[in-house]
């Protein structure tokens, strides 16, 4: 197996845009894989003024912390909402509707962090603004690979990652 160099500079890092409507807007680039982490995942994530990454979201098994680097922003977890700036270091642990958390780009510029995170093979994610379920396989066990996703509303319907997001 070919060994990764353990360094990365953030400024060098591939980044895929991920868009939905016209709430969602970010660039992504995944550091874990780059440097040869297994078990703990990394990821830059950029993010323009007024927008937000991902849904409002709660993981089950897996664990995130997110390290402001650069902007302001609102964090959503729960039912409260807190203020973050550059300097922070948010949690967003495992658990019920109670621990779902979002970060919203409040600021006049870019809001630019690293969210760090288990990389468990198998995980359940709840959507609670748009009451959607999801379950995630990655596709090997270094949690490299296209993942299975499967997504559902009651009755077991299948439905879009974005469905109810708008």
């Amino acid at each position: 197996m070919k060994r990764l160099p353990p360094v990365v500079s953030l400024d060098k890092l591939q980044l895929d845009t991920l868009a939905h409507g016209e709430k969602f807007e970010a660039q992504l680039g995944r550091i874990g894989p780059v440097i040869g982490m297994e078990q703990l995942g990394a990821m830059l994530t950029v993010v323009p003024p007024g927008k937000r990454a991902f849904p409002c979201h709660n993981h089950h098994v897996i664990e995130e912390a997110i390290l402001i680097l650069q902007g302001q922003a609102e964090y959503r977890y729960g039912d409260e909402v807190y203020p973050a700036r550059a300097g922070d270091e948010i949690a967003a642990p495992a658990g019920a509707e109670a621990q779902a958390h979002q970060l919203i780009n409040t600021g006049q510029e870019e809001l630019r962090y690293v969210c760090f995170s288990t990389m468990q093979k198998t995980d359940v994610v709840e959507y609670p603004d748009s009451n959607k379920v999801g379950a995630i396989t990655w596709g090997d066990e270094s949690g490299e690979g296209d993942g299975v996703l499967f997504r559902h509303r009651a009755y077991g319907q299948e439905v879009d990652y974005w469905e109810g997001e708008e």
